[in-house]
Parts: structure tokens; sequence; C-alpha cells
């Protein structure tokens, strides 16, 4: 080789092999901008309010929760927990770490809410703490909740986990929400307390919720599932619905680190790639997916957006679904990303949605932020960070 001084001429970026290209040559995104939107969803996360009320839950013994805000103890601020978690792991961020021990010290001070699907949800970020620190003062909690999942949650025919919330027993009804909310925590808490009945409990719960929930024709699921009637609701194909799914497959393979030839592992990754196969047929222009996937006078909502954007990746990323798909999930995060506005509220994101016999009430929910969109996208930025890695 000569010893003269080497000269790089521009070349034009197609004929440049795949193998040769920078890999953050494509992305068209800047680190430091995805890491300033991580710290501003973190901001706006813990400082919402619903100053007027509007958002407030009242139940019929009197009690008012606040489920927007972040000083509440419901499924919202347990994913919003769950995001700030997922930050921490990535950053070893001190201030994400205080925000989450201090929501459990203020809460346990508190006192702990009645027990239903949704409560269950922050004691997935729960487990994972004491996990890193041995707090014996978590572990009552981990005790008594994980019990409670296992052996006191109401029951569907077949052994489902009925979707008990604060204000509705929902008889006989599976949602897809529940492996977010409970079947995560539940396999988290077996696994930490060396309780594999809890284990194979989770696994059974992925088992018949794809069973009764995923649409054969489409790939995509249904909210929800009565065995009263035994039927789907409304048919609805909701876009955030669909994105808990996309989130929990990825994350219960990894959780449980079943191996390449476990025939659950082959499942669930067979069940995940055919959702996706159909999600890129009705991803919009905008990268985004509206609130019911197949209805395209549906509005674009941001949060399930964020939920698909992360899933895809993550799983792309752990080789649970071929590279082709990564494409789509980029799109999708740069699309989420474009939705974080200067207070790092993640816009577009539409409120708590229960199971509607109609397609146009999903329609009408209103769009206002709301902890579990800021979590989703924290999800969704951290992520796509791992292509600056």
């Amino acid at each position: 080789m000569s010893n003269q001084q080497q000269i790089l001429f521009p070349v034009d970026s197609s004929k440049i092999d795949p193998l040769l290209s920078h890999h953050v040559a494509a992305v068209g995104a800047s680190q430091a901008d995805y890491r300033d939107a991580i710290d501003r969803l973190i901001h706006n996360l813990i400082n919402i309010r619903d100053d007027e009320g509007k958002f407030l839950l009242r139940l019929a013994d009197g009690r008012v929760l606040d489920t927007k805000s972040w000083n509440g103890w419901e499924w919202t601020q347990g994913v919003g927990l769950y995001g700030v978690y997922k930050v921490w792991e990535m950053t070893g961020d001190q201030k994400a770490w205080d925000i989450m021990t201090s929501w459990f010290e203020a809460r346990f001070k508190e006192g702990t809410p009645s027990r239903n699907i949704n409560t269950v949800a922050p004691f997935l970020t729960l487990a994972y703490l004491y996990e890193r620190t041995g707090n014996r003062t978590y572990l009552p909690y981990l005790d008594a909740w994980g019990e409670w999942v296992y052996s006191g949650l109401p029951r569907t025919e077949e052994g489902g986990f009925q979707h008990i919330v604060y204000n509705s027993v929902n008889h006989q009804q599976l949602w897809d929400d529940t492996l977010m909310m409970s079947v995560m925590p539940l396999a988290k808490i077996g696994l930490l307390l060396n309780r594999p009945h809890y284990v194979e409990e989770a696994k059974r719960q992925f088992m018949v919720h794809i069973k009764y929930l995923a649409d054969r024709k489409t790939g995509l699921w249904f909210h929800g599932w009565t065995f009263e009637g035994r039927h789907n609701f409304a048919n609805a194909l909701w876009a955030r619905g669909n994105s808990w799914v996309t989130i929990v497959i990825p994350e219960f393979i990894e959780l449980l680190d079943l191996p390449k030839d476990d025939a659950l592992r082959l499942f669930l990754i067979e069940t995940l790639e055919a959702q996706v196969k159909a999600l890129a047929k009705c991803q919009t222009a905008s990268g985004l997916w509206r609130t019911i996937l197949d209805d395209e006078t549906s509005y674009e909502e941001a949060a399930a957006s964020a939920g698909f954007a992360y899933g895809i990746l993550k799983a792309v990323r752990k080789g649970y679904l071929p590279k082709e798909y990564e494409a789509l999930g980029v799109s999708a995060a740069k699309a989420v990303r474009a939705k974080i506005n200067d207070a790092g509220e993640l816009t577009q994101v539409s409120f708590g949605t229960p199971v509607f016999n109609s397609i146009q009430e999903y329609k009408d929910i209103p769009l206002t932020s709301m902890p579990f969109g800021q979590a989703m996208a924290l999800l969704t930025m951290g992520e796509f960070m791992y292509r600056f890695i």
C-alpha cells in the first residue's frame, strides 16, 4: 500500500454495501435530540395534572381516583413507572431512579388501593427494584399481591384472568390489556421469589388470551372477549390494545429466557409476526396508526403507535423478528418523536378506554396527555437509542 495519505471521495450511497455503511447513517436522527426528548418526557410525566377534574374516576362508594396525575395508583402510573425504569436501565440516570423509589415510598405511606387487574401494574417495576436493591420493605408487597393474582383474582371459564377493574367486575371477560397489567408482573414476581407456578400460570394466560383475542383472519387482536354470549363485543381491532401485545410478547420471551426451540417461544413469535405483518399494511403515511386499525375514519393515535414501534424494534434487535421489519419500527419511532412537543408531552393520545359494543364509541374517546402515553413514548425513545450504540 502506498504511504500516500488516503483520500476519501463521496460515493453514491446506493452503491455502498450495507455492511460498509455507518450504522446510524440511514437513521436520520440525532442521539442528542432523542436523549433530550427522554428528559422532557420524564419531566412532563411527573408533572401531569388534572386541574379541572375532567378525567377523574368517581366510584359509587365515594372514592375519587386520579388516573391522569402522577401521584395516583392505577395502570396509567404503573406503565409510567415501567417506562422510567427502562430509561434507568439504559442510562443509569439517578433522577429516574429517584422518581421510581420516591413514588413507591409515597404510595406505601398512603396505603395500597383495592386489588384489581390494573392496580397490579406498578408491581412489575417494584419487582425489578427489589431485584436491584434487595430492599426488604418491598418484599411483603410483592408476596401479598403476587399471591392474590395467582390465587385470588377472579377467573373466567378456562381459567382466564377476568379483567376486573375499579368500577366494573367485567364478568367472564378477557381483555388484551391484562397481559401487560397483571400477567407480566406475575411472571416477574414468580421468577424473583422462586415460585415457578406463577410463571407457568403466566404462560397459560398468554395462551388463553391468544386463543380468544387474536383474529385469525387478520393477525391483529380484538380488544375483548366475553364468555357470556361468546363474542368479541364490537370486534374492535383497537390500536392500543394491540400495542400491549406488541410490547409484551418480546418482553415475556426475554424475561423467561425461553430457548430458541421452546414451543411457547415459537408460538409467541409466530403470533407476533402475524400481527406485525398486518400492522405493516395499515400504518398511515405519517408513520402512526389509527385508533381503530382498519378504520380510515378514526384518528391517528400516538401512544399505540409508540407501543408498536417499541415492540417491533425490540423484537428485531433480539432476533425474534426478521431484520426486514426494522424499517417499519424506525418510521413509527420517528413519527412518535414528531408528536412530542416542546413541553415534553406526547400529543395525540387517547384517554383510558374500556371495551365497547360499537366502533363509534372508540372513535369518540377524547385525546389528552396521560402517564401511559408518556411511558410508551419513553419505551420507544429508549429502544430507538440502541441505534446509536
